[in-house]
Formats: C-alpha cells, structure tokens, sequence
C-alpha cells in the first residue's frame, strides 16, 4: 500500500509542470504466460500432488480510462484499467498421475500503470511502474479441503512499449508487461506450512483508444 501512495504522490507533484491535458478510453487484449521456477509438491495426508504451469499462452482483455499530460514532446500518462485474465495449471495426483488435472483460474484486477513518455513524431515510447488491486478470489488449484490457495491483493509490476497517435483522436499502443511480486502467493497445506508458488505472469498488451 505504500509503493501505491508514492505513485500516487508522484503523479500529484508533475502534473503542475505539464501544459496540455487530454483524457481518453481505450481497450484491448492481452497474452500472458505464466512463470512458475519449478515444480511444485505438496502433501494432504497420504495423497502427494504436483502443480505445474501451463506455459501455453493464455489471454485475456482490459478497458478503462486514461489522462495524458504533454509538454515539449514528453509525456505523463497514468491509466485505470479493468483487467480480466485467466491461468492454468497442471494439478497431479502422485498415487495416480495417468489422470492429471488441467485447471483454470480467473484473475480480475484494477489496474493503475503510470507511463512516461517520449514522442519522436507520431510514435510513442514509454514505460513505468504499474500497480494492480485484486477484486476476486479465484477458485482452488486444488479440491481437497485441507488446502487453501492464498493471494496477494496488491502486487507491482512495469509495462514498456511504444505507441501511435493517429488523427490526434485514435492512439494504438503495444506493450510488455512484466511483474515484480507473484499473484498466487501460497497454499496454505494444513500442517505442513505453506508452499510459495510465486507466479509471475508476463504479457502482450495490445490496445486501441479515443482521445478526447
């Protein structure tokens, strides 16, 4: 929550030195893959499972608003967005590990990236920290009841890209997005403590917005 004020804090101290403000909308889509060092193990009793990342990319979309602040050719542009993604996930019984489990886990967040920028005619390069607020609780990896996934709310990451005005009414932008903190934090695994599973998802943002 402190990183979250600083950035707010950041914002409220340059946008006096910005000379033009325009507001707009945008959407879009995104790809994400997700990250996990190696594989997990985790025990209930006697029955062992195994949990591993999908690697195939997964995707996913966002809409929200967006203010640009411009002054000799930079930029500052924090964002509101609604994002909806989904991960999966390859859940193993040991006793058993011919029937794997694929399963799926929708995450919904609010999104806040603060990007700084730098025009070189119609294109557009920029980057900066982005923040992002859980607003659901995605369902277990695991049934069994003596687990218990456990999620981080607010967790921080960075988005970089590049993007183009056209018409000075349409802007298009293609962004990577990379995390700092996993989403998942652990599973709780009644005990036996709780295993980080520290996923950190990465995407491919593509979006379309109207300036106003």
């Amino acid at each position: 929550m402190k990183r979250l004020i600083v950035i707010i804090l950041v914002i409220l101290v340059a946008v006096p030195a910005f000379s033009q403000i325009k507001f707009g909308l945008k959407a879009g889509v995104s790809t994400t893959n997700v990250k996990m060092a190696d594989l997990k193990t985790l025990t209930s009793g006697n029955t062992s499972y195994t949990v591993e990342a999908i690697k195939n990319a997964n995707y996913g979309f966002h809409a929200g608003a967006f203010v640009r602040f411009s002054l000799m050719g930079f930029y500052l542009q924090p964002e509101l967005l609604f994002t909806s993604r989904t991960d999966e996930y390859r859940v193993t019984d040991l006793s058993n590990p011919l029937q794997s489990i694929e399963t799926k886990q929708q995450f919904n967040r609010l999104d806040l990236p603060v990007m700084l920028g730098v025009r070189l005619g119609p294109l557009r390069i920029n980057a900066g920290p982005s923040a992002r607020l859980l607003i659901n609780s995605p369902k277990d990896l695991i049934s069994n009841p003596d687990f218990k996934s456990m999620y981080n709310n607010l967790t921080f990451g960075y988005q970089a890209g590049l993007g183009v005005d056209f018409l000075k009414r349409i802007t298009l932008d293609l962004r990577y997005e990379g995390s700092l903190t996993g989403f998942q934090n652990q599973i709780d695994e009644a005990g036996n403590g709780k295993i980080k599973l520290d996923d950190r998802p990465n995407a491919f943002l593509l979006s379309v917005g109207l300036v106003f």
